[in-house]
């Protein structure tokens, strides 16, 4: 018996998830993660935080069939520096360019700005996925770029990038995980008695003399926007120079996305003086954007970390995400977890060295997640 022909596929670069038709790559990405979903990756675009001028060229892979039907597909962009990825390689760039050759452009497979793990590949099937790998490996050989990375990749994800030899780095964020608690003091149960006494105090603190509003949806008016960009604009500055999305992107979001966001916003009196962005997935709540006009104790970990695990039980999600880095929510219940990229090198030479680097860096790290758990707040169990 014949074997059946294999199904037609064209690869392409696309010019935008912009165009891409909405409902077509949302069929892809699933909908359980908000940021690879169409409304996000193309505000982006269309409020110019990505483009002409941002250093990122949206550049999306795309797999369609015999038909013209997109059946995978990848976020990705042509980067000329490594800004807004939380996954750092300004280290081989220099090493890199030391020897002569161009790190950049670079192919960059990600949800821009945002460290959240996630789909990278959107496809309805392993072979398709495969197909997006082995597309942006082209891309790389026949644009003569240095290297593509696959960012904050969701762990099922993995072994399809470890099967086409791409180099794997593992990193560490802090997540909340909800073990069917009844409410904030039902977590706080869990813990040892000087943690629990500590946030209560911290809580309690940080709230003094002021008021928290929670809004969403149709609840979320122009001056909460106004206030949230505000915030955004004080942190962008203090921690990477300037913000990476525009104002016009948090009018998209409040537009588009209203309804998957929660902002948390402190008021004293009349004048809002922090806030917290919230986006809900199907099963998780990430914590994204924060800031702040005024420096008072214990407010980001209310309106970040505590308030989070108090909508995450109200509506029964599994976990909490707040965000890269941050060893200080180890101790307000947030527990280490694996976080994953995969990066493909072109040049062999310039590989095996990266090659060496992440190991090293491997075997720190699994000492680091080691300690980490170790020191967990949790009151030990009978």
């Amino acid at each position: 018996m014949a074997e059946a022909d294999p199904p037609t596929r064209t690869i392409r670069l696309g010019d935008g998830v912009a165009a891409v038709e909405a409902a077509a790559w949302d069929a892809l990405a699933g909908g359980a993660n908000p940021f690879v979903g169409h409304d996000f990756l193309a505000l982006l675009e269309e409020s110019g935080s990505v483009g002409p001028g941002t250093g990122w060229q949206a550049a999306p892979l795309l797999v369609e069939d015999g038909a013209g039907a997109l059946v995978a597909a990848a976020p990705a962009y042509l980067k000329t520096h490594s800004q807004g990825e939380y996954v750092f390689d300004h280290g081989w760039a220099d090493a890199w360019e030391r020897a002569g050759g161009a790190y950049y452009p670079k192919l960059q497979i990600a949800a821009p700005f945002t460290p959240v793990p996630g789909p990278r590949l959107l496809a309805r099937g392993a072979e398709d996925a495969a197909l997006l790998i082995r597309a942006a490996e082209a891309v790389v050989r026949q644009n003569n770029l240095s290297s593509a990375h696959a960012t904050f990749v969701a762990p099922e994800q993995m072994p399809l990038f470890e099967a086409a030899g791409w180099l794997v780095r593992r990193d560490v964020q802090f997540h909340f995980a909800n073990r069917g608690y009844a409410g904030f003091d039902d977590f706080l149960a869990t813990l040892t008695s000087a943690k629990r006494k500590q946030l209560r105090k911290e809580r309690a603190r940080a709230v003094e003399d002021l008021r928290i509003e929670e809004v969403t949806g149709s609840e979320i008016a122009p001056a909460h926007w106004d206030a949230m960009w505000a915030f955004y604009q004080d942190t962008g500055a203090r921690k990477w120079g300037h913000p990476y999305l525009t104002r016009e992107a948090f009018d998209l979001m409040g537009a588009r996305m209203a309804d998957r966001i929660i902002l948390v916003i402190a008021w004293d009196g009349v004048q809002p003086v922090a806030g917290a962005m919230h986006l809900l997935g199907a099963d998780t709540l990430y914590g994204r954007y924060w800031g702040c006009v005024a420096d008072i104790p214990y407010l980001h970990f209310e309106l970040c970390y505590y308030r989070a695990i108090d909508i995450a039980i109200a509506r029964g999600l599994a976990r909490v995400e707040a965000g890269a880095q941050g060893g200080h929510k180890l101790a307000r219940g947030y527990g280490p977890v694996a976080t994953w990229s995969a990066h493909f090198i072109a040049d062999p030479g310039f590989r095996r060295a990266v090659a060496e680097f992440l190991e090293r860096e491997r075997r720190a790290e699994a000492q680091e997640m080691e300690w980490l758990e170790g020191h967990m707040p949790f009151r030990q169990k009978d």
